[in-house]
């Protein structure tokens, strides 16, 4: 452990961190899961029976949860309508229009 000083002049012992960070491709945790079978897998082999539905009072109270990412600042030219159809939405409206972008990437990648 570093030490570094205190407020008072004493000597504190500082701890090392020991966060350490993994992708998907270097994951150390030896699973029994077998992937292959699971990419080959469809979806309607998939048992859902125990997922309820989704009902109306959860989409009233859904909340936009925008990803924890640095953004870059453009300059973007948007057709006055769609700006305006954005805008009427409230505040944050950069964010619901990155959102939008995000999901019809997601979709077509």
């Amino acid at each position: 452990m570093a030490s570094v000083s205190s407020r008072r002049g004493r000597r504190v012992k500082k701890k090392k961190s020991r966060i350490v960070r993994y992708s998907l491709d270097n994951l150390p945790i030896d699973t029994k899961t077998d992937w292959a079978r699971l990419d080959a897998m469809r979806d309607e082999d998939i048992d859902c029976s125990d997922i309820p539905e989704l009902s109306e009072e959860f989409w009233k109270n859904a909340r936009l949860m925008p990803p924890l990412i640095p953004k870059t600042p453009v300059s973007l030219r948007i057709d006055p309508d769609i700006l305006a159809w954005f805008r009427g939405r409230g505040k944050r409206y950069q964010s619901r229009i990155n959102a939008v972008l995000r999901a019809y990437v997601e979709a077509h990648r």
